[in-house]
């Protein structure tokens, strides 16, 4: 097995194991959440560039779930058709086309906070909202948030489903549930900031009982041949917090409500040092021990740069796939380039053929 050889995920086969993860563009300048030539142009680029699956970005399911006003969203039928375009594109070049189902919770109603834009919280005037979250403590620099009662957050599940349903009539192939990087399911999963008393809150079994309804409403209208994935923060990096052992017994809860493969992270509920975050592959035995302890497919991430290193993730059986993100916005033809290194056939299209290596 290695990083070129196809993988099959339920009835879907992407070609390679170098997929693009969901990385946040911003660039939804109407604030409607629909998707647009940016998007059509940034996806489409890694699909024609070699990559396996390609992973939209944050997508919001509902309007106040946005990270940033120009965010983009599966919340209604609009967003759900000028995602088809991008979709057809990715599909046609080779690729298998996913999106990432969000709700930042606390963490909305951001500025996007681009190089010589402000940052912080986007006020009323910015485009911003009101914002929720499990209780009313806010994310250092950004707007208090209303903790969500018992009845919204039992609601959570059903608006995630509807996206996903969405998703599938956009054509997508892999749906992933965000459930890391201090967003809203984090946030309930974390004991830092889970401090509830009800159903949603307190035991372990409460705090996680949001993800795992989310993921059952999710995988009911999911079709059953099409993968479900779930991006986990593994760790919080904090004393106190949630920590590797936790995600191993919530991973293996998981498998049995229908995830096919963890997207392992790490980190982004609170400001805390990473004592690795500069070493390449720093997550990995993160998502190594998630692996072998429960036999779930699990993908890595994190500064995997180098086509060497990612091809011998995948022969040392530490990960199914690997994500290459920051690299993947300076090179869009990085799995080429990978397979020209490790000796494979590069994944080009015919337009392309003068340029091989």
């Amino acid at each position: 097995m290695h990083l070129f050889d196809p993988i099959t995920l339920r009835g879907l086969t992407v070609r390679n194991r170098v997929w693009l993860p969901p990385m946040c563009q911003y660039q939804v300048e109407a604030r409607d959440g629909v998707p647009t030539d940016w998007h059509l142009v940034h996806l489409g680029a890694r699909a024609v560039g070699g990559f396996g699956l390609v992973i939209a970005e944050a997508t919001a399911v509902v309007p106040e779930g946005r990270i940033s006003p120009q965010d983009v969203g599966l919340w209604d039928d609009a967003q759900a058709e000028a995602w088809a375009r991008v979709v057809r594109f990715g599909q046609a070049h080779g690729a298998a086309m996913g999106v990432q189902l969000a709700h930042a919770g606390r963490k909305a109603s951001a500025e996007r906070a681009f190089p010589g834009e402000p940052g912080g919280v986007a006020g009323p005037d910015r485009g911003g909202w009101p914002v929720v979250g499990p209780t009313d403590v806010a994310f250092p620099g950004l707007a208090e948030p209303r903790a969500l009662t018992t009845a919204e957050v039992a609601d959570v599940p059903r608006r995630f489903a509807e996206a996903a349903v969405r998703a599938d009539q956009a054509g997508f192939d892999v749906v992933e549930i965000h459930s890391a990087h201090g967003y809203l399911l984090h946030q309930f999963y974390s004991p830092l900031t889970n401090t509830r008393t009800d159903a949603y809150g307190g035991t372990y079994e409460g705090r996680t009982r949001l993800v795992k309804e989310v993921v059952a409403a999710v995988r009911a209208v999911w079709p059953e041949r099409k993968p479900l994935l779930l991006r986990l923060s593994a760790t919080d990096w904090t004393d106190g917090g949630w920590t590797l052992d936790d995600s191993v017994r919530l991973v293996a809860e998981l498998g049995p409500l229908g995830v096919d493969l963890v997207d392992v992270s790490t980190g982004g509920l609170v400001h805390a040092p990473i004592p690795t975050a500069a070493e390449p592959g720093y997550q990995v035995p993160f998502a190594e021990r998630i692996r072998r302890e429960t036999g779930l497919p699990v993908a890595a991430v994190g500064r995997i740069t180098d086509p060497h290193q990612a091809d011998a993730l995948v022969r040392g059986g530490q990960a199914d796939a690997v994500l290459v993100g920051r690299a993947a916005l300076r090179e869009p033809s990085w799995p080429q380039r990978a397979a020209h290194e490790l000796g494979h056939p590069g994944p080009y299209p015919a337009a392309y053929h003068r340029g091989t290596y």
